[in-house]
């Protein structure tokens, strides 16, 4: 089909209902614009032709109810038909599936799958989720995992239980922990990193945060688990979400994850392939908070082991080097 043949959709204003309140921009445009590109979504997005009550905002923001938001005029010859996921991809996730109750469903996802579709990727977690549950018309991501980061991922069934869960992220009401190993070490068994990241889109579209006074606050705390030769299992504890956190944290201290290809160390990354390291060791391993008394209360926590290529990696290191447990 020719430019000139391609039909142009008019400028539309869509008013945020009840129902999308607390949810991602982006999403809200996904589920808008059925079948438009989502690298398509985000275009428009990083440009400033999508505007929410008149002002321009980021993929990021959250949209409210009662938000008007206008979306520029769109040509149906840029819509595409989504892809469907392999029977091999749909087994992968479902087997990942960790717990499933009415509010959210829980995944241990495995490093090297995007959370979402775009920027290249034609499907992520949140496709193949859906297409595992066709029958659910409600089901959204909580929170993001980097594409090479394994572990927890929470997905919302209802609504009423997204609204809730972002209400709780941005209170910092919601624990979140994850496990690194780390090149180096550090005097201390815990530190604190409260170091403002800002975070930069290069030219080819890859994201790329470091540590900048005009970006936003961020706070990571470390605590030593295992102390090994010539680095250190670790836990880390977000209580801010920032992209890119706990990688651009480790790595202000001198002791950047093992196996991380942006912000790590090249040759103890190619010490540590040689024990079969050839992932980002980072994983989210559990994650608590308190559900609100408005929709019925209770304590949530849930945890996740590490895959088989992180456990090897552990005892390879305990079998060849010397290490210490840290008793804390």
């Amino acid at each position: 089909m020719s430019e000139s043949e391609q039909k142009k959709t008019a400028v539309q204003i869509l008013a945020v209902g009840a129902e999308s309140d607390g949810q991602r921009i982006d999403n809200f445009l996904i589920g808008h614009l059925k079948g438009v590109p989502r690298s398509y979504i985000y275009r428009i997005i990083r440009r400033g032709e999508v505007r929410v009550n008149k002002g321009r905002k980021s993929a990021s923001y959250r949209v409210r109810q009662g938000d008007l938001v206008r979306v520029p005029p769109v040509r149906q010859g840029e819509r595409e038909v989504p892809g469907q996921p392999s029977r091999q991809l749909l087994e992968r996730v479902r087997a990942a599936v960790v717990q499933r109750d009415d509010r959210v469903l829980v995944l241990n996802k495995p490093s090297g799958l995007a959370v979402h579709g775009g920027s290249g990727i034609n499907l992520g977690v949140i496709e193949v989720v859906r297409a595992l549950y066709p029958q659910e018309r409600q089901l959204e991501l909580v929170h993001r995992l980097d594409r090479d980061t394994s572990g927890i991922l929470l997905i919302s069934r209802r609504r009423s239980a997204l609204r809730s869960l972002h209400q709780l992220i941005r209170e910092n009401r919601m624990e979140k922990r994850y496990l690194a190993l780390v090149a180096g070490s550090w005097s201390a068994d815990r530190l604190e990193v409260d170091q403002p990241l800002l975070k930069n889109t290069l030219q080819g579209g890859e994201r790329v945060v470091k540590v900048d006074s005009r970006g936003k606050s961020a706070l990571t705390r470390f605590r030593v688990l295992k102390r090994y030769e010539d680095c250190m299992l670790v836990e880390a504890e977000l209580i801010t979400g920032r992209t890119h956190q706990i990688r651009v944290h480790a790595a202000y201290l001198g002791t950047p994850i093992l196996g991380d290809c942006k912000y790590g160390d090249d040759e103890a990354n190619r010490r540590m392939r040689e024990l079969g390291l050839k992932r980002l060791f980072l994983h989210a391993e559990s994650i608590a908070f308190s559900w609100p008394q408005e929709i019925g209360g209770g304590m949530f926590q849930v945890s996740a082991p590490l895959d088989h290529e992180l456990n090897q990696t552990l005892e390879r290191l305990q079998q060849g080097i010397r290490s210490e447990v840290v008793h804390t």
